[in-house]
């Protein structure tokens, strides 16, 4: 973030992790590492909805020098430390 900041560029750019990934997928390993009763409800996709979950961070590699450098299993795990903490 501070490299963006300081930076001359002032349009969005996406540093989310390139891993692709289903909402379902996601949420059954939220489920699986919080070991919640919690279950998945379904419903209709909206019409404007991404098909594809797949960040595209070359802008952030390109303009930055970034990518990620903790693995979605453990920023799972250190997110939800945070808020059981709080």
């Amino acid at each position: 973030m501070y490299k963006l900041v300081m930076s001359n560029y002032h349009e969005p750019v996406n540093i989310g992790n390139p891993r692709e990934m289903t909402i379902k997928e996601f949420g059954e390993h939220i489920i699986q590492v919080t070991n919640t009763k919690s279950t998945m409800v379904y419903r209709s996709l909206p019409a404007n909805d991404p098909k594809q979950r797949q960040p595209d961070i070359t802008l952030a590699h390109n303009l930055l020098n970034w990518e990620p450098k903790v693995s979605f299993e453990e920023g799972i795990l250190k997110t939800i430390g945070f808020f059981r903490n709080k």
